[in-house]
């Protein structure tokens, strides 16, 4: 991830305009993925990140902090946007693409991959830069799906075999790395041809789901073992210097103290606030 700018020395807070308190945080924003009940993997959950050495984001205590939900398989649907209400107005990343019964796939934070030959959804659905996401694979004619799009890299498209999920994104804003937002692999047809790989960092093998908390798209249906399957839950994270206090709600989310820096990280596994 590129470098986007400084982030200076934090205290324990400023004030902004009508008296609200703010403090500057690094930030992981990652979106739901996308789900998919055709071939074709669902995409994974739009990424962002700034951490180390990107522009911080000011954010005021008793934001909301939206995680978005994984898609839902049965209604072929993309994932949902995650969100952080940051003091310059709404900063988001967006749900991965899916893949309709048309075999046409959706656009998304990494694009859904598409089946029955059609063309595999565009990734960056934001228009951001840097970009959060990449295009899924195309459809093979027989019905083999595209991968879904990662983070990392575009899914492959659908030869005989179905295509392989696009790779995920590695961050260690948490303290260590993790690995989000992978692409859903493309499902095979009849049985009798293979099946892609799943992006990792939460992608979902054939007719499994992606992983909750890592915004992975799903993987995309075995015709002999048909079943939709939902996309991956995404997360936000927001790291601070030691010096701000600060607290999360509800209790599904967590604040930590990263050991060797002393910074604060705030996870957000659901839609919460926060508080400093």
């Amino acid at each position: 991830m590129p470098i986007l700018g400084s982030f200076g020395a934090g205290g324990k807070g400023g004030y902004g305009r009508g008296g609200k308190k703010l403090a500057a945080f690094q930030y992981l924003v990652v979106a739901g993925g996308g789900g998919t009940q055709y071939q074709g993997g669902g995409g994974g959950g739009g990424f962002r990140n700034s951490y180390p050495g990107g522009t911080a984001l000011d954010i005021a205590s008793g934001a909301t902090i939206t995680v978005g939900a994984g898609g839902v398989g049965t209604a072929n649907s993309p994932g949902s946007d995650s969100n952080i209400a940051a003091s310059t107005g709404d900063f988001s990343s967006s749900g991965g693409g899916g893949t309709t019964n048309s075999g046409t796939s959706k656009s998304g934070g990494s694009g859904g991959g598409a089946a029955n030959g059609g063309t595999g959804g565009s990734g960056n659905a934001g228009g951001y830069t840097p970009s959060e996401g990449n295009p899924g694979g195309n459809g093979h004619p027989r019905t083999q799906g595209g991968g879904g799009g990662g983070a990392g890299s575009s899914g492959t498209n659908a030869t005989e075999n179905g295509g392989n999920g696009g790779s995920g994104a590695t961050t260690n804003i948490s303290g260590s790395p993790v690995g989000y937002a992978g692409g859903g692999a493309g499902g095979g047809h009849g049985g009798q041809f293979s099946n892609g790989s799943p992006g990792g960092s939460g992608g979902g093998a054939a007719n499994n789901p992606g992983t909750n908390g890592l915004g992975g798209g799903a993987g995309g249906d075995k015709e002999s073992f048909p079943g939709p399957s939902n996309g991956g839950s995404g997360r936000v994270i927001l790291r601070c210097p030691s010096a701000t206090d600060i607290s999360v709600t509800p209790g599904t989310n967590t604040v930590a103290t990263d050991g060797p820096t002393g910074d604060k990280i705030a996870t957000f596994n659901v839609t919460g606030t926060i508080l400093f």
